[in-house]
């Protein structure tokens, strides 16, 4: 594969600020990417679909500074290229502090993404060396209700349909730039200023009420930011559901049972 083809992988794994995550607590593990899911840690799965994807030319963990050493096993049992960088106080100062020493598209993900697929992140990075700057994969309300009727309750209302996340990003090295639109922390939906914050008031009110399609609201995103964005629709909505409590951890379970070995 040519190098110009070839990517990086930041995998965000830092507790919440700063707090044991109420999962990890009831596990007894010291980060809720080391809960077991389906006889394995969270981000065993996370790593596991990413050895499958051709192209990775390194994995940057990011968390908490001595962290790692309970990571370590993980990370060497997958194969893959692993570096373990201390994560920042926020999203974006870890993105950017994983990124570091990166000339290429960088994918982003969450150690609690547990329904990724080696077919989804090698969507993004396709899109990435196709030429875009920025990638959001993203999920229909009807997909992701159609792989579990109570995996997601919040959906993102665009013109064109209602849309839920799947904590898959697609960053160049200069899209890198966004990330400065989660330094608040993104949790976009239950914050809706920080659209305001992150995006322009514009944005927030075209966004808050559906008045642009998906494709429209990625043209704003990115003249906003001066960079080429797009959405990712993936077809398979289970992609939207992570584990970020006990109704979504046994959600994930289950389907994660129901998936060929």
């Amino acid at each position: 594969m040519p190098a110009e083809a070839r990517f990086a992988v930041i995998v965000l794994a830092a507790q919440r600020d700063g707090q044991l995550d109420p999962l990890a607590a009831a596990a007894g593990v010291s980060h809720k990417c080391l809960v077991p899911i389906g006889g394995k840690p969270l981000l065993t799965h996370v790593l596991t679909a990413l050895a499958a994807v051709v192209g990775i030319e390194s994995v940057r963990i990011s968390v908490e500074a001595g962290a790692e050493e309970g990571l370590r096993a993980i990370a060497e049992a997958s194969g893959l290229p692993v570096q373990f960088v201390p994560a920042a106080a926020n999203i974006t100062d870890s993105v950017y502090l994983a990124a570091e020493g990166t000339t290429g598209p960088v994918v982003v993900t969450t150690a609690d993404n547990v329904l990724l697929t080696p077919a989804a992140v090698r969507q993004v990075a396709d899109r990435l060396i196709a030429g875009d700057d920025t990638v959001v994969a993203l999920a229909r309300k009807e997909d992701v209700l159609a792989a579990h009727p109570a995996g997601q309750r919040n959906f993102y209302k665009f013109r064109d349909g209602n849309f839920s996340n799947c904590n898959l990003y697609g960053l160049s090295q200069r899209g890198l730039v966004l990330a400065e639109a989660f330094r608040s922390g993104g949790q976009f939906f239950k914050n809706p200023m920080r659209i305001a914050r992150a995006f322009g008031i514009m944005n927030l009110i075209v966004m808050r009420y559906g008045i642009v399609s998906i494709d429209g609201a990625m043209r704003r995103l990115g003249a906003r930011f001066g960079v080429r964005a797009s959405a990712l629709v993936l077809a398979d909505g289970a992609h939207a559901i992570d584990v970020d409590n006990a109704r979504t951890y046994s959600i994930a379970a289950e389907l994660l049972e129901r998936r060929p070995a």
